[in-house]
């Protein structure tokens, strides 16, 4: 019984969550993929790239791979010594980190010749703030909630009621 209460508290909460607090997943050259000749430079231009956000490099396995580097090996298409590469061909990279971020192709020529690296900023995770309210709800604790989530915990604490009974 308390397991399903559990679930169903769980299940609304994140019916109620804010699209804007997950991530969104970015194709790395869409539809191109990660290949070869393709202008990763241009394909990041007007993205916006936050903490949260993933990367994904979908490749032929074995044809690529995907290494991270600082901004000097981005220069010099060379990645530092123990860098490990990544070659599933399906690479999610998480964005944990707010800065630069720098990728290339280590395979053969492929980042200095073949145009296969990757620059961007990631800058930190912003949450819209909510809006002011402007006659707050008094809670049974004598204490004040915010009108939408008052809103948010009355659901949620009529749900358990109808689950208990």
């Amino acid at each position: 019984m308390a397991s399903s209460i559990i679930f169903v508290t769980l299940a609304l909460v994140a019916a109620f969550v804010p699209a804007s607090v997950m991530g969104t997943d970015f194709m790395v050259g869409d539809d191109k993929g990660w290949t070869l000749d393709f202008d990763f430079q241009t394909w990041a231009e007007g993205k916006q790239f936050y903490v949260g956000d993933n990367l994904v490099f979908k490749y032929s396995g074995g044809a690529h791979n995907v290494l991270k580097v600082n901004g000097t090996g981005f220069q010099q298409c060379a990645a530092p010594a123990g860098t490990v590469a990544l070659t599933t061909g399906n690479d999610v990279i998480p964005l944990l980190t707010p800065g630069r971020k720098w990728y290339i192709c280590g395979v053969a020529k492929h980042c200095a010749a073949r145009n296969m690296k990757l620059a961007i900023t990631v800058l930190p995770k912003t949450v819209s703030p909510a809006p002011a309210p402007t006659t707050p709800e008094v809670s049974a604790a004598g204490g004040t909630v915010a009108p939408g989530y008052y809103a948010l915990i009355m659901a949620i604490v009529g749900v358990v009621a109808i689950v208990i009974v």
